[in-house]
């Protein structure tokens, strides 16, 4: 399991080399738990978390599943930060695969409005 965890965070530095989020076009951060998934827009400039929001806050039942959950936690980042008039955003998969869970955040911010 270690290794799994230290090649996760290989590939999430290879991408954090990369990716950079300033104020106008932050950063789409994606955190996913055995149980959870967690998504903040960070501003790297400043070094401050600008939005966060998690699935622990979305109702959901049982039969839907996690992507279904992943999917509306993305519609709910993208209307936070359209209220705060960003519209504009750079992808941070977090190391993971652009697959599942993380797919379902990507496809739903852009559904509720978000461009990356």
């Amino acid at each position: 399991m270690l290794e799994k965890q230290e090649k996760r965070q290989k590939r999430h530095k290879k991408i954090r080399a990369k990716v950079f989020g300033t104020h106008s076009k932050p950063r789409l951060s994606v955190f996913r738990s055995a149980k959870h998934i967690y998504v903040q827009l960070v501003d790297d400039e400043k070094r401050k978390t600008l939005l966060s929001a998690s699935d622990l806050k979305i109702k959901k039942s049982k039969s839907k599943g996690k992507t279904t959950g992943a999917f509306s936690l993305g519609k709910l980042i993208a209307e936070k930060a359209l209220e705060k008039k960003i519209e504009k955003v750079v992808f941070d998969r977090g190391g993971y695969k652009y697959h599942g869970r993380i797919k379902a955040v990507a496809e739903g911010a852009r559904e509720g409005g978000l461009k990356f």
